[in-house]
Parts: structure tokens; C-alpha cells; sequence
């Protein structure tokens, strides 16, 4: 990680530093295609250069989020607008179990969109 990112990730208090270092890995390793940066002062990950997703965490709930790049493109219950016009969010409970299942699948979706916007 470079020193920014590590900043992001070490400044957080538990239990969000460590979910976040957890999703990071699972965005990570989910491709070999995905890489880290930072922008806007946020982790993003990028598919082939494209940016695909970003980490944050929400204000008023305290939750970490991945946002979704393309999340108007995808339609999932658990994907969440609010007042985006192209993004949309996946909330992760820090004290919770993340469901690895269904993030993944939505990392599947969200790289086939991103390849279908390549092209």
C-alpha cells in the first residue's frame, strides 16, 4: 500500500479498520485485474485502468460502504441509490459477518458492466 492509502485504512478505529482492510482484500484478490489507487481521498479499485469501485464509510450510519462506479447499471436489492445519479452502495455491518456469497457475486456483476462500457 502506499502511504496514503495506508493513512485511510490505519486512521479508521476499530471495528471499520478492520472491515475495510477485509473488503479491501476481497476486492483485491476477487481479479487480477483490479488494482488499488486513491482518489478523492478514497481507496478506489480499478478494472484494467477503469475505475470500478471505491471504500468509504458512511456518516450517518458509521458503516463502511463499497460504492458501486457503474451502480446504475446494476440492479440489486441490496444496493442502495439514495440521491446518486450513478452510483449505488452495498452498507457492510462492521460488527457483522460479511456475506461473502452475495459480494462476490455483486464484484462479478459490477466487472462484466465495466467490460461491456470498454468495449
Amino acid at each position: 500500500m502506499e502511504k496514503s492509502l495506508d493513512s485511510f485504512y490505519l486512521n479508521k478505529k476499530e471495528p471499520n479498520k478492520s472491515c475495510l482492510l477485509i473488503l479491501r482484500d476481497i476486492l483485491l484478490n476477487h481479479d487480477s485485474n483490479i488494482t488499488e489507487t486513491l482518489k478523492y481521498g478514497m481507496p478506489c479499485f480499478c478494472y484494467n485502468g477503469k475505475m470500478l469501485f471505491f471504500l468509504w464509510v458512511e456518516k450517518k450510519s458509521s458503516w463502511p460502504y463499497v460504492l458501486f462506479v457503474n451502480g446504475n447499471k446494476i440492479n440489486h436489492p441490496k444496493l442502495d441509490r439514495e440521491e446518486r445519479k450513478q452510483t449505488k452502495i452495498y452498507r457492510i455491518d462492521p460488527n457483522g459477518d460479511i456475506h461473502l456469497k452475495e459480494l462476490n457475486s455483486l464484484i462479478e456483476i459490477a466487472i462484466s458492466v465495466r467490460k461491456q462500457k470498454i468495449k
